[in-house]
């Protein structure tokens, strides 16, 4: 095999919004296999609201993706050819092989060993995968939800946050979603088993649906937004409430904005706020994992997808997933299943 391929290639920085130009699909080879490598055809590749920071000029939790290389992601693919002993020709894998059609890997950039008997392989990056982990870990071990509370998820209807919302519910809380358009607010409580949700496009006084939604307070909050609506449930925590930032989706990464200081709120209400990066947390990836995995066996999670097709239009898919166009985990189909 020597064509065949396509790279997608980051050409440019956001200026400041992300869209499709920024990104130039261009054929290449198909790479040579060599002793204790095997070859990989990309699958499923998974797209995240933090790529907005992974190609900034300034660097965030990781250095910027280099102009003229492949962009980064996280992918599901299958084994087709290989001279590696732990990864035989038909194994499938979720790893970071970036916005490419063929891959070779030595094992390195592969994240674990996918089984396809106990979902659609596709969930390897989504609820049995990064966006599960990033649930699990913002929820069970920053938050630390006790049965009875009340649980407040931003960008509920999301890959993360119906994941933080179906996994509090699983630990017996009260959970309420706070999502943008009545289709989402529905797939909160319909498909995701969300008490409340609020749509924040349609509501006037953000504070006011919260007061009605959780009229006990809010004991554990999983923010992915920032912004107005971290303010106004921030006014709303519980003495003793957790409060886990996974994302900032409603601000500008650069510069940051002045806004109401939260100090005072979490010195009164005895609080504790944290940051958190799920690949902090890659030595507990397996267990992690099989945990959901025991959790869907028992009990199915419900997920949605947004899928485009072709490896060539996953810049546009980017910039939708980014302006908040997409209805479920954002993923680019680049080949059919094996």
């Amino acid at each position: 095999m020597t064509d065949d391929n396509l790279h997608v290639l980051l050409r440019a920085r956001p200026a400041p919004a992300v869209t499709a130009g920024l990104f130039e699909p261009v054929a290449a080879p198909i790479p040579t296999v060599g002793e204790g490598q095997f070859l990989i055809r990309v699958v499923w590749l998974s797209l995240e609201p933090a790529m907005r920071g992974w190609i900034a000029e300034a660097a965030n939790y990781s250095k910027p993706v280099p102009l003229g290389t492949p962009m980064t992601g996280f992918t599901v693919g299958e084994v087709v050819e290989s001279r590696h002993p732990d990864y035989p020709v038909g194994t499938v894998v979720q790893g970071r092989q970036g916005w490419r059609r063929y891959a070779v890997s030595d094992g390195t950039d592969i994240d674990r060993i996918v089984d396809p008997a106990v979902a659609p392989i596709s969930t390897a990056v989504s609820v049995l995968g990064m966006n599960g982990a990033t649930a699990y870990v913002g929820l069970v071990d920053v938050c630390q939800p006790r049965a009875g509370e009340t649980v407040v998820v931003t960008t509920a209807a999301g890959a993360v946050g119906s994941m933080v919302g179906q996994i509090a519910k699983r630990l017996g809380c009260r959970v309420v979603g706070v999502a943008g358009g009545p289709d989402k607010v529905r797939a909160c409580r319909d498909e995701f088993g969300y008490d409340a949700a609020i749509d924040y496009k349609a509501t006037q006084d953000l504070g006011a649906a919260l007061d009605g939604a959780c009229p006990d307070g809010v004991d554990c909050f999983f923010d992915n937004v920032g912004a107005e609506q971290f303010d106004r449930v921030l006014e709303r925590i519980n003495v003793g409430a957790r409060i886990a930032i996974c994302g900032t989706i409603g601000m500008p990464s650069f510069p940051l904005p002045t806004g109401p200081r939260p100090n005072r709120q979490l010195l009164i209400k005895r609080a504790r706020m944290q940051g958190f990066i799920i690949l902090d947390h890659y030595d507990r990836y397996a267990a992690i994992i099989d945990r959901l995995t025991q959790w869907h066996r028992a009990e199915p999670f419900r997920w949605r997808e947004d899928v485009t097709d072709g490896l060539e239009n996953a810049g546009a898919a980017l910039e939708r997933l980014l302006a908040g166009r997409n209805a479920g985990k954002a993923l680019v189909r680049v080949g059919p299943d094996p």
